[in-house]
């Protein structure tokens, strides 16, 4: 028996009280880098987590798992998994993960309403 906790969200907005909210850009590039590296989509994703690090203290972390853990929070956002472990939801509940593209570089950014302080990079913060 599983202890993980599955919300799906396959609609255009993000329900009420979800862990993690997920643009449908931010989607959309993560599976397209999942499926670039031959990736099963319906049964990995994408691990979003906090790591001591940074000025500031604490820093986000990003990489792609073949499958969850068993004490991890899943979600579902336009056909991309999110998987996240109990301690990094801690601190990361309620953010938005996005896709940012421009002339200053592409990528995902963390957006994180329990933020007290960042570094002056904006790769690090303090809840």
């Amino acid at each position: 028996m599983s202890t993980s906790q599955e919300q799906s969200n396959s609609g255009e907005g993000e329900p009420e009280g979800a862990a993690v909210a997920v643009t449908e850009r931010a989607a959309e590039e993560a599976l397209a880098l999942m499926d670039s590296e031959g990736m099963d989509t319906d049964v990995g994703g994408l691990r979003l987590f906090v790591q001591q690090g940074g000025c500031a203290g604490l820093s986000y972390g990003m990489r792609f798992d073949h499958e969850p853990d068993e004490e991890d929070t899943i979600t579902d956002h336009h056909g991309l998994r999110v998987f996240v472990d109990p301690a990094s939801m801690n601190y990361i509940e309620g953010s938005r993960l996005a896709y940012e593209g421009g002339l200053q570089g592409a990528g995902f950014h963390v957006e994180n309403p329990n933020v007290v302080s960042e570094c002056g990079c904006g790769e690090s913060f303090r809840t």
